[in-house]
C-alpha cells in the first residue's frame, strides 16, 4: 500500500521523529492509525449501547463554544436523607 501525505503532514511526522517522539515515520503512522481505530471504536459504542459517552454529550451540547457561566448559591444548604 502506498500513501500520499501532504508536505505539512510529512513535515509534522519528521519533526516528531527528530525530537524523539517516534523512532521512525512508520511508528508515527502506526500510532495515528491506532488512534483513529480507537476513536471510531468509541464512536460506535454509544450506538450499540444506546447511550452516549460524556465526551460526546459535551461535544454535542447546544451550549458548546458559548461563554456562559451558571452562578450558584454556595451558601444555601439542603437536607439529604442518608
Amino acid at each position: 500500500m502506498e500513501v500520499q501525505l501532504t508536505a505539512d503532514q510529512e513535515a509534522f511526522i519528521q519533526q516528531r521523529v527528530r525530537n524523539g517522539r517516534f523512532a521512525t515515520a512508520n511508528d508515527a503512522v502506526r500510532e495515528a492509525l491506532s488512534l483513529l481505530e480507537e476513536r471510531e471504536r468509541l464512536s460506535l459504542r454509544p450506538a450499540i449501547s444506546g447511550r452516549k459517552s460524556l465526551a460526546q454529550l459535551f461535544a454535542e451540547s447546544p451550549f458548546k463554544g458559548m461563554d456562559i457561566e451558571f452562578p450558584r448559591d454556595k451558601d444555601s444548604l439542603r437536607p439529604i436523607d442518608l
